[in-house]
């Protein structure tokens, strides 16, 4: 029996914090783990390029999150580790896909309805602005996707709208030329946190509210004593299921001093005194790891030779499948 395929893409903005380590990271890691189950994990530059105009800050991201994935133990023998832009087959089943895709699907797309309520509320044409990369973003993410027809991709849910487009747009050439595309499924896990962020909103680059994963331990305590709190005074009880700091403890805790912290919340500990047992919680679990990280960013030749030998073997998958696309869409070789 085939193993299920799980694939999940980074984009290459912005430096991982620890919502991106406990909402992606490390539940990936852990999952790729598993035996039964084959594992594709990417670094998304070519979906950098829809919102990022800085070439420099997409070649540092993507040495960061390369590294922040090493330097958390990913097991690249097991699970295949590549960047997207060194998979000369994807732009090409891209393109083959946008002579599939519906364009009314495209409209349909939250991203593209956004930009253009955006505009139209701003008294701008409908498209001012929107490049062909934003409109046409979720074709790129099916080629993503089928390339590799995996079976299960790990999402928000905010993002299960472009796997059902993928779905949509396999099933079409499917049935147009040939049974070449699994049909891929979204993946929500119920079980894994968003966190929110200093600001007490959800932990984005776009509020710029995030705590980055690595920061050193003076840099990281203060980030945390940063966290938004309420002005309950030490001694009175303190709700920790509104609280950003009690959020954040029970997404690095075990469920021993989960429940613990709760009962010192309902006792009243004080806000300087919950905030240091955070940070040295989360300190005890990311230090090893940092300490990995930087050694990974001053080597950034061992960074790329780690991709290119993942990018050698994504590249037997997707050199095999695009055979089998061109075939069924009637170009390539005379025979």
């Amino acid at each position: 029996m085939a193993r299920q395929r799980i694939l999940t893409g980074i984009t290459t903005t912005g430096t991982p914090h620890l919502g991106n380590y406990v909402g992606a990271i490390r539940p990936s890691i852990a999952a790729s783990e598993d035996d039964a189950k084959e594992s594709f994990f990417f670094l998304a530059d070519y979906h950098a390029l829809i919102k990022c105009s800085d070439p420099q800050m997409i070649r540092e991201s993507s040495k960061q999150i390369a590294a922040t994935w090493l330097a958390l133990g990913l097991n690249t023998e097991k699970a295949v580790f590549y960047r997207q832009s060194d998979i000369h087959e994807i732009p090409e089943l891209t393109w083959v896909l946008c002579c599939n895709a519906a364009k009314g699907l495209m409209n349909r797309a939250h991203a593209y309805k956004a930009a253009v309520q955006a505009n139209e509320e701003s008294g701008e044409d409908a498209d001012f602005g929107i490049t062909m990369g934003l409109f046409s973003y979720p074709v790129l993410m099916a080629a993503d996707i089928l390339m590799f027809n995996a079976h299960k991709i790990p999402v928000g849910r905010d993002q299960i709208q472009h796997v059902e487009m993928a779905r949509d747009i396999a099933q079409r050439f499917n049935h147009n030329f040939s049974e070449v595309f699994t049909l891929p499924e979204a993946e929500v896990s119920e079980d894994i946190a968003v966190l929110q962020g200093t600001d007490g909103r959800k932990m984005s680059k776009s509020y710029n509210n995030t705590i980055p994963l690595f920061l050193p331990e003076k840099a990281l305590r203060k980030a945390i004593n940063k966290v938004k709190t309420n002005l309950l005074e030490p001694g009175e009880p303190k709700n920790p299921d509104d609280s950003t700091v009690f959020q954040l403890w029970a997404a690095f805790a075990d469920a021993g001093e989960t429940a613990r912290m709760r009962l010192e919340f309902e006792n009243g500990i004080a806000w300087g005194e919950a905030k240091k047992q955070l940070f040295e919680l989360i300190n005890n679990e990311l230090s090893e790891a940092r300490d990995s990280y930087t050694r990974l960013m001053d080597d950034p030749g061992y960074i790329e030779s780690v991709l290119q030998q993942g990018a050698v073997r994504a590249r037997e998958h997707s050199s095999r499948l695009m055979e089998r696309v061109r075939a069924a869409v009637g170009i390539g070789p005379m025979r």
